[in-house]
Order: structure tokens, then sequence, then C-alpha cells
């Protein structure tokens, strides 16, 4: 269907939480979809840039509705609480889940695993989880289903590799990143699958950005300015900002053709208007054995028990 990123499906009665949205794509997409009326709920490590994302916000978007939630992916504590927070809410109909340090972070979490995985992989499957159960309440038919949305990269479209051992860290930290992210997918597409075979209302997508560079971004006071240091990007010549980084999962979230299972990204290299794209069979269809071992993994390292999924059940943490 046609889409336009600037003229966005109205989302007024929509509540939508976003992970990592101080800065960079998180915070373009709770700002887009602030700006087409939804509830937006931000969460990101620091109440002081939680804050300004806020006003940010506000000043862009006069009349914009948000909240905000403290959330560290690193740790699975703060998950706990953050999740908890979210179950507090009268409603919530979709999550873009996007946190995560940069590719060439390494090191261990608070919790003993390695930083990529432990953020990019093992958080965010502990919060999609936790807020599952207020996610499908709030779903009852068809047309209202709720979203996930996971944020993945688009060298997992371009680079294969094994995810047999997902505690084995690759040499380069990049590799580690791309590892973590097609792990997330993996789980993603699975989790749409078992989601739609148990009658659960709730869509599992993934999103691309591109590649968005800071130095292409428009600026944001407290967000985006000279007060704010960013990464120069080798490719920045060739790039958009984060703002267009942001269209593919403010699209998987808002478009209503869209369907659980699908992935969108530009429609160039580096950029472009956000469609539906073609998902990698390696996470997409990988061996049944191998989505057996990397959801498992996954959900235990995210402390969680799921025996089954049914819409209204508790999940419940294990430790």
């Amino acid at each position: 269907m046609p889409w336009d990123p600037n003229a966005l499906p109205n989302q007024r009665g929509r509540v939508v939480a976003v992970t990592g949205a101080t800065a960079g794509i998180g915070y373009f997409a709770a700002e887009q979809l602030a700006t087409a009326g939804a509830h937006v709920v931000l969460l990101g490590r620091s109440p002081a840039k939680l804050a300004a994302a806020e006003r940010a916000i506000r000043a862009h978007a006069p009349g914009a509705s948000t909240g905000s939630i403290v959330l560290d992916l690193a740790e699975l504590e703060s998950v706990d609480a953050a999740a908890r927070r979210l179950s507090e809410l009268p409603a919530l109909h979709g999550a873009f889940l996007n946190g995560g340090p940069d590719p060439t972070v390494h090191g261990l979490s608070p919790d003993g695993l390695p930083i990529q995985l432990a953020t990019h992989a093992v958080g965010n499957v502990a919060l999609a989880h936790r807020v599952l159960p207020i996610l499908s309440h709030h779903a009852r038919d068809e047309s209202t289903r709720a979203r996930l949305v996971y944020a993945s990269t688009g060298f997992t479209q371009q680079i294969s590799m094994s995810l047999e051992d997902l505690l084995a860290v690759p040499r380069l930290p990049f590799g580690a990143y791309i590892k973590a992210r097609a792990a997330l997918e993996v789980h993603a597409y699975a989790l749409d699958r078992t989601l739609r075979s148990e009658g659960v209302p709730v869509d599992a997508l993934v999103a691309i950005p591109g590649v968005a560079s800071d130095a292409k971004t428009p600026e944001r006071a407290g967000v985006r300015d000279a007060s704010t240091p960013f990464v120069r990007h080798p490719l920045a010549p060739w790039t958009r900002g984060k703002d267009v980084g942001a269209w593919a999962a403010v699209r998987a979230l808002t478009d209503p053709s869209a369907r659980g299972g699908e992935c969108y990204g530009p429609t160039g290299p580096f950029h472009g208007e956000p469609v539906r794209i073609s998902r990698p069979a390696w996470t997409a269809q990988p061996p049944e054995a191998t989505v057996s071992k990397v959801t498992t993994l996954l959900e235990r390292l995210a402390g969680l028990s799921r025996p089954g999924f049914s819409g209204g059940s508790e999940l419940t943490l294990r430790r």
C-alpha cells in the first residue's frame, strides 16, 4: 500500500512503549509515534536523558502525550522492574524493542553475560515476554491486534554465522553485535509462529533501520545538539539521519496492513522509504533444532518460564 512516513495513520488511543528512546532511532520513533497521537512511554537508562527526550518531543509536537520508565537492558533486575511498571498501564498496544549499546562495545553485563547478547537479545526477550499479558489483554480480535517490533540490523541480511553456541563471543565486537541481533530475529519469528498457533492476538515483527548517521540527524535540544557527542560514521555522506532510520519500525508498528512475521526495512542499501522486505532464511527459517536451541537458551538466560502462552496467562520469573 502507498505509505507516507510523514503522514502516519492516526494513533490516538494507542499506547506504545519504546526502548532506547533517549537518542537515535529510538528517540525519533517515539517522536513520530507521539506526533501521530499515540501515548508513548519512553524507556532508557538515564532519568535525566528521559526527561530531556520528553521535553524535546513536546517541543516538536505540542500536546504530545508521553511518559517514561527507567530501564537498563543489561540488568534483568532493571528489566523486571520496568516490566512491572508497564504492566500497571491501563493499556499497552505495541512495543518497539530497540535498545542496546554501540556495536564496538564489548565486555560482560552486570549479570555476567556478553554485553551484546545481554542487551540486544536477552534483555529484549525478557521484556517482550513480560509485557505479553498486557498486550494480549487489550487486543481482543483481529482488528485490535497488538504488536512487538524487534529492532535488528541489515547485516543479518548479508552475513550469516553459527548460532550453535550463543555464549561464544566472536573475536570482533561487531561480529558479537550481528550474532546477538540474529538470535533476536530467530526468537522474534519463532515467537510470532507460537502466538499465532495459540490464537494470541499479538504480532511479532522485525525492523531494519538501514544505515543512519548522527551527522545527518535533525537537532533536538538535549537529544541531538552541540551538547551531545556523537560517533562519526564512515558512510555518513551516503546516509540519512536517525529520523529516517526510525521509519521502518514506525511503519511496522502503525501500518494497518502489516502482519506478524514480516520484516520492514528501507528500499535502498543504506536508506529509503520503509517497505516490507525479504527475510534472511538463516534467521526466519533455520533448522528446527537451531530454533529450539536459540529460543530455549535466550528464555533461560532471560529468567523466563513459559510452558505455553495463552491470553491473560501469567509469565513467571525463574532465578
